[in-house]
């Protein structure tokens, strides 16, 4: 049984197969993201703050490619009143842990097993997408941006957070140092890297912006960046 560790790419390994999230990785994904991530803590604190903050009573709350819960559980401990919540990803091993939580009994939590790209966005004050949208492929990030736009309520507020792409290597550079500063090795971040090859494609911070006032938010904010991590607050017009 999984200690909770990440060891995952720890040994050698003959065939460094693509990235998935199955129940090897559910099984020790806080600690894989805790060391990995820089700011996530702050990040996820902050995301239920300002979700409760935009949360327009008898709307909904969307948080797409929700893994464990994470900001599921931040926004619906925030919520001063009555909500309800759908948490969609398409990972049942994260789904179930995600559904594990102890929920406030304001807050009706619905899970969802699907495709974070086939769920239909009706009604929403707010939208979460943490560290999910630098998963799906390039070409297909515009329209589904612009489908959670349509399914938004004007002012209400859409929670982007990615790994950026960088135009020099200082903060990718400072970005392995971070992992390493957290214990994993040379051969696990290298492995890792290569995993995520073509899996996870980053984009700069402009090219986020730039797609989301495309699609119909009016005001775009950064407003939180750690290393070569960023967050936006986008308010839909």
């Amino acid at each position: 049984m999984s200690d909770g560790r990440d060891r995952l790419y720890a040994e050698p390994l003959s065939d460094v197969e693509a990235f998935v999230f199955d129940e090897k990785v559910a099984a020790v994904f806080p600690d894989m993201i805790r060391r990995s991530v820089p700011g996530y803590g702050s990040v996820i604190a902050l995301t239920g703050i300002i979700a409760a903050r935009y949360y327009q009573p008898g709307s909904r709350i969307y948080d797409l490619g929700c893994s464990q819960g994470a900001s599921t559980l931040s926004i619906a401990r925030q919520l001063k009143q009555p909500a309800t919540i759908r948490a969609v990803d398409n990972s049942q091993a994260m789904l179930d842990l995600c559904s594990s939580h102890d929920y406030p009994s304001s807050v009706d939590v619905a899970f969802t097993c699907a495709d974070m790209r086939d769920v239909i966005v009706e009604k929403a004050s707010v939208v979460v997408l943490n560290y999910t949208l630098q998963f799906i492929p390039l070409v297909e990030r515009d329209a589904m941006i612009g489908r959670i736009a349509d399914g938004m309520l004007p002012g209400g507020v859409l929670l982007l957070s990615e790994k950026l792409a960088m135009p020099d290597d200082l903060l990718t550079g400072l970005h392995h140092a971070f992992k390493q500063a957290n214990g994993y090795s040379e051969l696990e971040v290298s492995q890792k890297r290569t995993a995520l090859e073509n899996i996870l494609v980053p984009e700069t911070a402009q090219t986020h912006s730039d797609r989301l006032h495309k699609a119909g938010f009016g005001r775009v904010e950064q407003w939180f960046q750690c290393l070569n991590f960023g967050s936006f607050l986008a308010i839909r017009t």
